[in-house]
């Protein structure tokens, strides 16, 4: 036995003290209950050890073949919710042909991403991404990715971080004012589509439209290959799409490093090409277009869905839009620099309060090393795990009212968020902390800042959006408003 699972003792005791006072409290619905969970014989993931005093972790298959992904692609959070309130915390289920244990809640989430005893490792990632992604940052492993991470922390420092906020700032707001006023666009896809531009300028200093979209269009392949049903080159099929797509992003950044390496500049591309640590430490060709490739679909995918909540539920609540569009009228008519973004405070609330209920990112993939316990229920070595944040951002004990859109639990005195160390973690937590956090902030706020100043939007007050998690959560009609100048 490893000593994870010899170690239950005191540790997981406390634990299990903890978990009935959470799965004990019915969790929220969501407005949408069309679906209704269907059952399925329950199953044994596997028998602990004799004498280990675990429990087995509890689940079930689904339907044959694709088990439960198309529901819970479908329906999300109600889906979440139902597994929980069956199987508590730590269960598993069937999908994609693999059985997937799912960590739920901040206690189960806490052990896997602060991973003490490096149970857990990132080679979950490698199951869905690794032929589109291989060797990003999130796929990398202990000394490895603490290496890489160290290299690539000198592209996101504090200068750094001014200069690409001088350079996103003009390109959002010619972007944003190109938008017709008294239109009803599909917004979602009018800001991904900025934000995928904004990205080949700030990452990439790419100025050909040919060769920006046809870079879009492999991102987009690559990113919604993940999570295909079929994963094989089936011609037609977004497996297929996905591979042409990582070909030609690597055809690209392959050809077009020698000359970023000489020449230098502003942008992600040439500051990965430069990184250094204090140690002499360097990215080789082969590793920078692998991060090049993984932080650009990073980069503009939470980007965009973040964006795109941020701007429902402004639409939604009018009076918050109003209060938000205030303070950026009050700076002036001149492109924020990073100051200036983080004195919006009103946004830094919506921000946060649109990532609680629309997290970017709905699970994190982990894979098992070894026999280790997760509050008292056994998980073999070799286990593929999801760690979700969606159960901790809806967690009654951690927030109240959890389904109401309330920025103001965000602000001081109430700090919600603090509740508890994992209550709030939309950029992910321990040593895999999403390392573009504050660019990515900083991004969203100087696009919610322009479309602030200078349109109004609103929805019918009957609507309600429905958000597609085929790959990552989406508004699935588009997220269509009314768009009105100022």
């Amino acid at each position: 036995m490893t000593s994870a699972v010899g170690k239950v003792g005191k540790v997981a005791e406390s634990l299990r003290e903890r978990v009935p006072t959470l799965t004990s409290m019915p969790l929220p619905r969501t407005v949408d209950q069309r679906w209704q969970a269907a059952s399925y014989p329950v199953r044994e993931l596997a028998a602990p050890p004799a004498g280990s005093g675990l429990k087995p972790v509890l689940g079930d298959d689904g339907p044959p073949v694709v088990g439960h992904a198309l529901e819970m692609m479908r329906f999300g959070l109600d889906f979440s919710f139902s597994r929980y309130e069956k199987y508590g915390p730590v269960s598993w289920m069937g999908g994609f042909g693999r059985r997937i244990v799912s960590l739920s809640g901040p206690e189960a989430t806490q052990i896997a991403l602060v991973n003490k005893d490096k149970a857990f490792s990132q080679e979950g990632w490698k199951f869905f991404i690794e032929k589109f992604f291989d060797r990003g940052l999130m796929l990398l492993d202990f000394g490895e990715h603490h290496l890489h991470r160290r290299i690539m922390q000198s592209a996101f420092t504090r200068e750094r971080l001014v200069g690409y906020v001088g350079q996103m700032g003009p390109a959002l707001r010619a972007g944003v004012e190109a938008w017709p006023g008294s239109t009803r666009p599909r917004l979602y896809w009018a800001l991904k589509q900025l934000t995928l531009d904004v990205a080949t300028r700030v990452f990439m200093d790419m100025r050909s439209l040919d060769d920006a979209m046809r870079i879009n269009r492999a991102f987009v392949n690559t990113v919604r290959a993940g999570t295909a049903l079929v994963r094989y080159p089936v011609p037609g099929g977004r497996w297929s799409a996905g591979l042409r797509g990582r070909r030609l992003l690597e055809r690209y950044f392959g050809e077009t490093l020698p000359e970023k390496r000489r020449a230098g500049g502003d942008d992600l591309f040439a500051a990965l090409c430069t990184a250094t640590t204090e140690d002499g430490d360097r990215f080789t060709d082969a590793d920078i277009v692998n991060h090049m490739i993984f932080l650009m679909m990073a980069a503009h995918d939470t980007t965009t869905i973040t964006s795109s909540a941020m701007a429902y539920y402004l639409a939604k609540h009018p009076e918050w839009q109003e209060r938000a569009r205030a303070e950026s009228l009050a700076l002036g008519d001149d492109v924020p620099d990073i100051e200036a973004l983080e004195s919006l405070e009103t946004l830094d609330l919506v921000m946060k309060e649109s990532l609680r209920l629309r997290a970017p990112v709905p699970s994190m993939a982990r894979k098992t090393t070894k026999d280790t316990e997760v509050l008292g229920h056994f998980i073999p070595e070799g286990t593929l795990v999801g760690v979700s944040p969606t159960l901790n951002h809806f967690t009654p004990e951690c927030w109240t009212d959890p389904m109401r859109f309330d920025p103001e639990r965000f602000a001081e005195p109430r700090r919600e968020d603090k509740s508890h160390r994992f209550a709030w973690m939309p950029f992910g937590g321990g040593a895999h902390k999403c390392i573009g956090l504050h660019f990515g902030s900083l991004e969203v706020k100087a696009l919610m800042h322009e479309m602030l100043r200078t349109f109004r939007w609103s929805v019918p007050q009957d609507y309600t959006a429905r958000w597609d998690y085929v790959s990552l959560p989406v508004p699935a009609d588009g997220l269509p408003v009314r768009l009105e100048y100022r």
